[in-house]
């Protein structure tokens, strides 16, 4: 069979037609190679590619099945993982120049449950130095640019996947997120981006086991494609605390879900967040679609005050506890905003993080309430379009001056603070091509829910199906 168009097929496709022997997995592999060799120069998705390791796992696979072995969920299917992810034997730099040659000896936990179920690991994906800020750019590697528009980013802190994704360089990535990084990039590039409750996917290993602002999750182009990767990569782990969880099954297909839902839609946050006006008119253009499905809609947004300030408390909190010692030692290490976000951490005092934690408990309390009325809250994932790849991060929305590098998104990063699911789904295009997505949150732990309403809404609007042009 020729494998020219195997890097267009999804990965529940690949999986089956590798286990029905229609393909090999070894045809799946140069097909992606082949499409990684033609299109990665463009957008500077994929920074590390292991070819030889690719192909021979490929071989392991279609040898075990020519054996009759049984298979796992994601056996012959081609993925790539961030370049923050312990990858063993396969070059790992965090986007840093102390680590630009650094090759680990072991394992992420989520890697070694991917290759365990058969995944293929085709290589590394791009993001910024440490996974700091929204648009993917570094010392070692430069920018990666959207699918879409090469002069646009491809945002970030997953950008490299969210790209790969986007321009069908491999069907499945992993991506992690602690203020936007998998929902940014997702609704920059039109694919999809999960940020799951925490625990949910464990953190292993981890310098902070406890911290429930960083998560790591699924990215795919579908939302069954990321339900099976979320169906492997998550479940507890003895070393990662957060993840006791009740155990939920992600198997696709995932079905739409049962009865209708109520929904509170707010496309410009009520007016608490600046949103550019072509991302708002997105929104409110697919409005209609969650009735069409047989939602109860309803414009509703929670109370977000003291979110923001919760967020950059706790961020900067976390940052100076990874990297103050280096900072400390040589600031010249590190790019500029995360010297900042470490020197405003080591400027807390008590007062400021009870602060932060005291506003924390006060928004998932009103999140608490506000979800006895509703079922889901929908929103824009992003305040902007995807922006030049030249400028390091938005400075003003609708005229508001952004006062940090990460300000401008907030549409993401009030939503981790809380500690719901919350997913990122393609929704339409601005007038001059650019990707929108929406975003689905969800009530506590109900990542099932969130994944059914996301696949109702894609079925009815398969905008995923837009592949960019090169």
């Amino acid at each position: 069979m020729s494998h020219q168009a195997l890097w267009s097929w999804s990965a529940l496709k690949i999986r089956d037609a590798v286990r029905g022997k229609a393909i090999s997995a070894t045809e799946v592999v140069k097909a992606h190679l082949d499409r990684i060799d033609a299109i990665n120069p463009q957008i500077n998705a994929i920074v590390t590619l292991v070819p030889d390791l690719a192909l021979a796992q490929a071989r392991e696979i279609d040898a075990a099945i020519d054996r009759g072995e049984t298979l796992g969920p994601l056996a012959g299917v081609p993925v790539a993982h961030k370049d923050l992810t312990l990858t063993q034997g396969i070059r790992t730099t965090f986007g840093s120049k102390l680590f630009a040659d650094f090759i680990p000896t072991r394992d992420a936990e989520i890697v070694a449950r991917m290759k365990a179920a058969g995944a293929i690991t085709l290589g590394k994906t791009n993001t910024p130095e440490w996974g700091a800020g929204s648009q993917t750019f570094n010392d070692i590697f430069g920018v990666t640019r959207n699918p879409y528009d090469r002069s646009k980013t491809a945002g970030g802190s997953s950008g490299g996947a969210a790209a790969a994704l986007a321009a069908r360089l491999v069907p499945l990535c992993d991506g992690s997120d602690f203020g936007g990084s998998l929902r940014n990039p997702a609704s920059f590039c039109n694919v999809v981006g999960f940020r799951t409750t925490p625990g949910r996917v464990p953190i292993v290993p981890s310098e902070n086991p406890e911290d429930p602002l960083p998560i790591a999750g699924p990215m795919a182009r579908t939302v069954d494609d990321c339900a099976l990767l979320l169906s492997v990569i998550s479940g507890a782990h003895d070393q990662a605390p957060l993840s006791s969880l009740a155990e939920q099954l992600f198997e696709p297909p995932i079905s739409v879900g049962a009865g209708p839902s109520k929904i509170a839609f707010s496309a410009d946050f009520s007016g608490q967040i600046p949103v550019d006006p072509q991302v708002i008119d997105c929104l409110r253009r697919v409005r209609a679609c969650f009735q069409e499905i047989g939602c109860e809609v309803t414009n509703d947004c929670p109370d977000l005050a003291g979110a923001n300030d919760a967020f950059h408390i706790l961020r900067a909190s976390s940052f100076a506890r990874r990297h103050g010692e280096g900072v400390r030692r040589n600031p010249r290490d590190y790019k500029q905003t995360i010297v900042w976000n470490v020197e405003a951490g080591l400027a807390l005092t008590n007062a400021d993080l009870q602060r932060g934690l005291q506003r924390q408990a006060d928004l998932i309390e009103r999140f608490r309430v506000f979800f006895k009325r509703y079922d889901f809250l929908v929103t824009p994932v992003v305040q902007v379009p995807p922006f030049d790849a030249a400028l390091e991060y938005v400075t003003e929305i609708n005229g508001q001056p952004m006062q940090t590098y990460i300000e401008w998104m907030q549409s993401c990063s009030v939503f981790s603070v809380t500690g719901l699911p919350a997913l990122s789904l393609p929704a339409g295009f601005t007038s001059n091509g650019l990707p929108v997505g929406l975003q689905i949150i969800g009530k506590s732990r109900a990542d099932l829910a969130v994944l059914q309403l996301a696949k109702a809404f894609e079925t009815i609007n398969p905008i995923w199906q837009q592949a960019p042009v090169f």
